[in-house]
């Protein structure tokens, strides 16, 4: 059977979130990191400037972390948090395949979300039929037409919500990388996917009007929902109650502690803020990981 109880819950598989999981596993809680190698900003970088090393491919990195932190005892699962919740004394964790996972400390450790595409037409409809967010606008398009853009969960899962809003619903994307779970979901629906497909340009005049595809495949809609990859380390964040920086609100507000203002929800590397650098996000994850381990086991 399954472990769907552990004493610390990561989410991000980049540097900060391997720190961490290897500092608190071997507090000898028990740990499991959220996320995939290969969807850290790190994994495609070289690395010159970490004390220690001569100069090293940010994957190799990533992979030697990766193994440490299994040999310290934590677990990995590549799927994508959709849900955050709180049931008495536990968070609950929803990942892609519509497991529920519990927790007594979590740490947020993903990075920061960089989600715009560049299109044309993207920046002059924002706010006017362009939205990075299918959580906070679906509401504004009962009984319109409205295509989503993405290939991961949140694309995913933000089509099949706005299903209960929209009166018609496209889903366009290159490649799909989903679990099982989500992608028999979508199959089953009446989301009409455009797969295999870029979009060229979002149209319209006031407002959204549609968007045009790289085959020259015209779409109407009134709403465009730029959701790519997972759901950012701030929507997440939300369902807790977690607070942004005041500055920016860009960034989750940690402590020296990388403590939030939710007992047992830590934050670590990128998603913090500035600057964008492994030294900062390893040495943010090795508290994060001390500290949500302590908390655990007090828990």
């Amino acid at each position: 059977m399954e472990q769907d109880h552990f004493d610390v819950i990561i989410f991000g598989s980049g540097p900060a979130g391997l720190q961490a999981a290897i500092h608190a596993a071997r507090r000898k809680v028990s740990v499991l990191v959220l996320g995939r190698l290969p969807k850290s900003s790190l994994y495609r970088a070289h690395i010159e400037n970490f004390c220690c090393i001569e100069g090293e491919a940010g994957a190799d990195l990533l992979r030697q972390a990766h193994a440490k932190a299994e040999e310290s005892g934590a677990g990995f699962l590549e799927e994508d948090v959709t849900e955050l919740g709180k049931e008495d004394e536990h968070f609950t964790v929803k990942v892609e395949s519509s497991r529920i996972l519990k927790a007594k400390a979590l740490v947020f450790a993903m990075g920061i979300s960089r989600n715009k595409l560049g299109l044309k037409g993207e920046k002059a409809f924002l706010g006017r039929g362009v939205s990075y967010c299918v959580d906070c606008d679906a509401g504004f398009y009962k009984g319109e037409s409205v295509a989503v853009i993405g290939n991961g969960s949140a694309a995913v899962t933000g089509a099949l919500t706005l299903l209960f809003y929209a009166k018609e619903v496209h889903l366009v994307c290159e490649t799909l990388e989903v679990a099982d779970y989500l992608a028999e979901k979508l199959q089953e629906s009446a989301i009409q996917i455009h797969e295999g497909r870029k979009v060229r340009e979002i149209v319209g005049n006031e407002s959204v009007e549609g968007l045009i595809l790289d085959d020259g495949t015209s779409i109407e809609a009134s709403g465009i929902f730029i959701e790519l990859g997972a759901k950012g380390a701030i929507d997440l964040a939300a369902y807790l109650g977690v607070a942004p920086d005041s500055e920016t609100m860009k960034y989750i507000a940690a402590g020296k502690r990388q403590e939030t203002n939710v007992p047992g929800v830590y934050a670590a590397g990128d998603i913090c803020g500035p600057p964008w650098q492994v030294a900062k996000a390893v040495g943010e994850g090795c508290v994060a990981g001390l500290e949500a381990a302590a908390y655990a086991k007090k828990a």
